[in-house]
């Protein structure tokens, strides 16, 4: 079931957050994330979020600002079952035109928003890890 987050989940959220980027950025040194759990709770608060609950469990959600996906993070027991195509579609469902950043070198999320219909528009560097990100975007609209 999705639903939109409230106060209680953000421990939950705040866990979930913190174990996925571990997993899917071996990349990148560990302790910058944990050093960025207080920044993300901040943001929540800011953020539209829905969650994906199974069992009363939370095992994925989606972070909304503006037209801005800050990520889609799912449990790794949990991943590649549809749960991210259907957190996905529900933002989708709230605007027609969405952007995101992901690490180059995160290749299953990559691949998971070009699947989506997400396609690359540039290249930044994160300047805090050195490390290259792209921009990508989605779109209902028709190219003239």
């Amino acid at each position: 079931m999705i639903r939109k987050m409230n106060k209680k989940d953000i421990p939950n959220i705040l866990n979930l957050w913190l174990e996925t980027n571990l997993e899917a950025h071996s990349f990148i040194d560990n302790a910058y994330f944990v050093s960025n759990v207080n920044n993300v709770k901040e943001e929540l608060s800011d953020a539209i979020v829905y969650v994906y609950e199974e069992n009363e469990e939370i095992i994925g959600f989606i972070g909304l600002e503006d037209n801005y996906i800050a990520g889609i993070f799912i449990d790794s027991k949990y991943q590649g079952k549809g749960i991210g195509n259907e957190l996905l579609s529900k933002v989708k469902e709230i605007d027609e035109n969405l952007t995101l950043k992901v690490y180059a070198k995160n290749e299953k999320a990559l691949n998971f928003y070009k699947k989506q219909g997400f396609i690359i528009v540039h290249e930044v560097l994160d300047e805090v890890n050195n490390e290259k990100e792209l921009v990508m975007v989605y779109t209902t609209k028709k190219q003239a």
